[in-house]
């Protein structure tokens, strides 16, 4: 395991945050059984990889100094 990525890409992060708010919402009376957690847990992760992609390029838009 050499390679590092942030925690926000992590797969098992995202599925207990999914797992997590699965349980609290039925908890709260929130119907959650028809609830697929790993298709979920593969579209909330394609939607933080877009959402950092554009946060990384409005970034380097905004950037003041160059990449050298």
């Amino acid at each position: 395991m050499d390679n590092i990525k942030p925690w926000y890409l992590s797969r098992t992060i995202w599925a207990s945050v999914i797992g997590v708010a699965s349980a609290a919402a039925a908890l709260f009376g929130i119907p959650v059984d028809g609830l697929d957690g790993s298709a979920l847990t593969d579209s909330v992760l394609q939607a933080v990889t877009a959402i950092s992609g554009i946060v990384a390029i409005l970034g380097r838009l905004g950037a003041r100094t160059r990449i050298g």
